[in-house]
């Protein structure tokens, strides 16, 4: 991999290593660009907490200048993006957005982690034969698209729905074809590969090769020795031929 946009910082709670180490294993593996998409602060209500799973609001100050200063000291030898990794939770994210005006973020990918606006909903990699939660993941995930914020849509098969298979391809057919109608890569999670989770799902990835949407790679990186992978890049590159799948370079977003 030449390009990765899908990566984590220690803020969210749930990652390890510092950003410098990122981006010198980066560059030891040959990368010439490397985003950080931290999972994005939320204005959650007063007294909800979501520790452990995103940084907090009072740290993208710090997020944002140790990115920047990155960006300045490695110029010359790689490219490096301050991105974030973003829900739609509908009551939320206007919210977010203003909050985000301050901020030189230059790309955000969606990452529909949970339904709702978490605090009143459920996370999505739970296993269910709920129905109407696969539909609502869906549907956030169209309406999240339809913003036209993201660059592309990360792990679109992380709902983990353990019900009738015909529902899920009615469901999954409607992300496949409004990212297909609406120029919007889906990502191959290499996280979900190298822990053995339930995406990548080879019925989503079968569905996706059929309907002809353009794919992505993903490193979804957590921590530092996740930056080299090559047995799992290989395993995703075996995906994308078994399906048929149209790999494009990852889209990059403009310098800032």
């Amino acid at each position: 991999m030449k390009i990765n946009l899908h990566s984590h910082t220690a803020r969210c709670g749930h990652a390890s290593g510092t950003e410098k180490e990122y981006i010198e294993e980066a560059l030891r593996v040959g990368m010439t660009d490397f985003g950080f998409s931290d999972h994005t602060p939320m204005p959650f209500p007063e007294g909800y907490s979501s520790a452990g799973m995103r940084m907090g609001l009072d740290q993208m100050d710090d997020y944002t200048d140790t990115i920047l200063a990155l960006k300045k000291e490695y110029k010359d030898k790689i490219n490096i993006y301050l991105g974030l990794e973003v829900e739609y939770y509908p009551e939320l994210f206007d919210k977010l957005m203003v909050f985000l005006e301050d901020y030189p973020v230059e790309y955000m990918i969606l990452g529909q982690h949970c339904t709702k606006n978490q605090y009143d909903g459920r996370w999505a990699g739970e296993e269910t034969e709920d129905e109407e939660r696969l539909v609502m993941y869906a549907d956030q995930v169209i309406e999240g698209l339809g913003t036209g914020k993201f660059i592309y849509l990360a792990h679109p098969d992380l709902i983990n729905f353990a019900g009738d298979e015909r529902i899920y391809l009615k469901e999954m057919s409607r992300i496949c074809e409004y990212a297909y109608d609406h120029h919007v890569p889906l990502e191959i999670n290499l996280l979900g590969i190298g822990d053995g989770r339930n995406y990548p799902n080879p019925l989503f990835w079968k569905l996706a090769g059929e309907t002809g949407n353009d794919v992505v790679i993903g490193l979804d990186a957590h921590h530092v020795h996740m930056i080299d992978v090559p047995q799992t890049e290989k395993m995703a590159m075996e995906i994308v031929s078994k399906y048929n799948l149209n790999l494009i370079p990852t889209p990059l977003p403009e310098m800032k």
